[in-house]
């Protein structure tokens, strides 16, 4: 029996050609890599942005639920009735008397009134100033 020593260079395979039968697998699994990556970061950016929408969208609701409370809290306070108690109550006002009471006529577009406009009462005092001070 004899043996057969192993040539380098003979019938032997080369590192170059092994390198170019791996290249087009290297090359797919480098193509499915980057896909797989882009893949799953598009993924957590769309999960994000949905986390960032839901988190808007609960801001927008609790706004919208203090818009309502602070508009029902204005009526409450520019109600006629509870402006007429504060003031008969807290500033001691009431309802002026019937002569005290006097009504102006319109103005016209265009037409200018004096610029001086004086009320006064029976007994003579002053109830309304327009215009410059005395």
């Amino acid at each position: 029996m004899s043996r057969s020593k192993p040539t380098s260079r003979g019938s032997g395979v080369s590192v170059g050609q092994v390198l170019l039968h791996l290249l087009p697998a290297v090359f797919l699994f480098a193509l499915f890599a980057g896909v797989g990556i882009l893949h799953v970061t598009s993924r957590v950016l769309v999960v994000d942005m949905g986390y960032r929408l839901s988190k808007a969208e609960a801001e927008e609701r609790a706004l919208t639920r203090e818009n309502d409370r602070l508009k029902l809290e204005l009526a409450t306070l520019k109600n006629p009735s509870r402006l007429e108690k504060l003031a008969r109550e807290k500033l001691g006002m009431s309802m002026p008397s019937g002569p005290l009471v006097i009504g102006l006529p319109a103005e016209l577009p265009g037409k200018k009134r004096n610029a001086h406009v004086e009320a006064r009462d029976a007994r003579g005092v002053r109830v309304a100033e327009r215009g410059s001070a005395h």
